[in-house]
């Protein structure tokens, strides 16, 4: 393994700002300093005054694999995400098998060691009967127990209350909701139907996978939480509705955290009449005014977590009418430049950046060693020039699709470099087809 000493570099970690040098040596940072000199043995990258922050490690991941990967697989997409500066990434369950007892997650720790560019960690599937299996998980292989309480790609509806009870009861692990009520989600399609027959428009996304959905599934999400004691975190909110159920401050001192994603901070329901079924998600993208809610409370540290939600399809799966079309988006090689123009356009600071895409989910999932610069953790490192450019058409789609929704655009910051367990992963626009990266391990008494 090559050590390295990166120089001159401008470290944004645990809300401060610091001009510094950092040592690597076995895939650790050995050493933090003003000046280094550079011992004989290691590589010189000299940061010229950029920032280096932690790795972004993104909790919510669709990388399809096992059973989808016509669509994706752990190769693919790691690549693309540590090209985007997301060292660590945590899969989700809904693949073919699903990942809902101990022999799938083991499976899927086989599937990914020695093929991932990424640090990976993956999630537990809850469904209507696999409370035991949810009792008796194994936490060193689990990152948190995923509960769909909105149907979405996949059929891991979880409906019945009982089985909510229970798993809001008994889950050993944060608990992660995607939260939306798929009744009212049927009733709105149905009287879209009415309305439109098949030929649906994508305008009706939103009014379909409502406000009201969103707002009823997530107060009922964290009305369970409350009363069981269990330690909530709910996926992308996209409506200012919901936000009001969530409290301000730092998530060392909330039972309950809540999520954006970076495309329900990029897009709005403007956007469907030119991009159409490209930008399909659930939950739905939606207005102006719920996009400039989601960025305020960021700011206001009222939402805790930044992450991708990156849910790849086939180009020709995706170009279909509205009820046949697939919802997600392959969002992961853009995802931090997307976050850095926010903090140029001022809508929150680098240090609530680094926070909530590095430091506060490392915490809230007890990650072991990684998400913040410190001596002794591992490199997990991204350069970042905020005066560069990234011109999406110039350069290659690495997810496995070989789509992105951001075509056309241009974005204002630019990934220098990113490392992974002191690997050099992507670094002057290429890819290290050499980095391999490492299953996270979990610290249960640092997690929340």
């Amino acid at each position: 393994m090559t050590d390295y000493l990166i120089a001159n570099a401008r470290i944004v970690n645990e809300g401060q700002r610091r001009e510094a040098d950092v040592l690597i040596r076995k895939g650790r940072i050995e050493k933090i300093a003003p000046a280094i000199d550079a011992p004989s043995d290691v590589e010189v990258i000299d940061a010229e005054g950029r920032f280096l922050l932690p790795g972004m490690i993104d909790d919510q991941v669709h990388f399809r694999e096992p059973g989808l990967t016509a669509k994706a697989d752990l190769a693919s997409e790691s690549r693309a995400a540590v090209a985007g500066g997301i060292t660590s990434f945590m899969d989700m369950p809904n693949v073919k098998p699903p990942t809902i007892d101990n022999d799938s997650m083991a499976a899927k720790h086989e599937l990914a060691r020695g093929r991932c560019a990424a640090n990976f960690g993956f999630h537990f599937g809850a469904t209507n009967d696999n409370i035991e299996d949810i009792k008796q998980l194994d936490t060193r292989l689990a990152a948190g127990v995923k509960i769909f309480m909105g149907a979405s790609t996949g059929k891991m509806l979880v409906d019945d209350d009982t089985a909510l009870e229970q798993i809001f009861e008994h889950s050993p692990l944060t608990v992660l909701t995607h939260c939306e009520d798929t009744p009212m989600i049927e009733a709105n399609a149905a009287r879209a139907r009415d309305l439109y027959g098949d030929d649906v428009p994508m305008s009706e996304h939103p009014i379909i996978r409502s406000r009201e959905a969103c707002y009823a599934s997530s107060s009922k999400a964290i009305d369970l939480a409350r009363r069981h004691g269990t330690r909530l975190h709910i996926l992308h909110i996209t409506t200012a509705d919901e936000l009001e159920l969530f409290e301000r401050g730092a998530i060392g001192n909330k039972q309950i955290t809540a999520e954006a994603c970076i495309h329900h901070l990029f897009f709005e329901d403007t956007d469907y009449a030119a991009r159409g079924t490209l930008i399909k998600c659930n939950p739905a993208i939606k207005t102006h005014a719920d996009r400039e809610a989601l960025l305020k409370a960021l700011a206001e540290d009222r939402i805790d977590v930044l992450a991708t939600d990156h849910a790849p399809h086939l180009f020709e799966e995706k170009d279909n009418p509205y009820f046949d079309a697939p919802a997600g988006l392959p969002l992961v090689q853009h995802a931090l430049v997307s976050l850095l123009d926010h903090v140029s356009a001022g809508h929150f600071s680098l240090e609530q950046l680094v926070t909530k895409a590095a430091h506060n989910p490392a915490d809230l999932f007890g990650v072991a060693e990684r998400g913040y610069i410190r001596e002794g953790y591992w490199a997990d490192l991204v350069l970042v020039d905020m005066d560069g450019q990234t011109v999406v058409d110039n350069e290659p789609v690495l997810a496995k699709c070989g789509w992105t929704p951001f075509a056309g655009h241009t974005f204002q910051s630019r990934i220098m470099s990113t490392f992974v367990s002191g690997q050099l992963a992507y670094h002057g626009g290429k890819l290290s087809q050499g980095c391999i990266g490492q299953a996270l391990t979990y610290d249960r008494e640092r997690g929340r």
